[in-house]
């Protein structure tokens, strides 16, 4: 499993990345909201660990732009110390899938990484994405930045099977 974990504390990220490595995953790291968010628009996870107070632009303002602006669906676990209620409906209102207070314990990222993993796969995606290419499985319309492409049926369904399997080589 892909991960990206966006987090301005140095020591509490490289803490995340080991363990979540140990845990046999791949990690990404990002220090800011802006390298995050380009990041988590150029490349595919399977999930985002995003911190709120972030230098550039916070975590909040990541999480609305991948699902308002980018259209990403990937589930987002609120990492943050805001503990305060508003503060956690926020994340929610702004698209997060959990929310994490700090501090917190490794093994209950994991489980909760684990959890919304779940949840988000029972939910079966209709819409794939890779990069600027975008595809809905449900009206078989394809497009690249903003452009509708026009596809024989043979091409999409190489296209499904090779936008499922991104990155890997098919």
């Amino acid at each position: 499993m892909r991960i990206l974990v966006i987090e301005d504390q140095e020591d509490i990220l490289q803490n995340i990345a080991d363990y979540l490595q140990l845990q046999g995953h791949v990690v990404d790291c990002a220090q800011n909201g802006l390298g995050g968010l380009h990041l988590a628009i150029t490349l595919t996870f399977d999930i985002i660990i995003l911190d709120i107070t972030l230098p550039g632009m916070d975590g909040l303002t990541v999480c609305r732009k991948l699902r308002q602006e980018a259209d990403i669906q990937t589930p987002v676990i609120f990492l943050t110390a805001r503990d305060s209620l508003a503060d956690k409906l926020a994340g929610f209102k702004a698209g997060s899938d959990d929310y994490l207070v700090k501090p917190f314990s490794l093994p209950e990222l994991h489980a909760r990484v684990e959890a919304v993993l779940r949840r988000s796969h029972a939910v079966t995606s209709t819409r794939l994405k890779v990069g600027d290419l975008s595809f809905d499985l449900n009206t078989l319309q394809v497009s690249r930045q903003g452009q509708r492409l026009k596809l024989n049926p043979i091409g999409l369904k190489l296209l499904e099977r090779l936008m499922k399997s991104s990155p890997h080589v098919v």
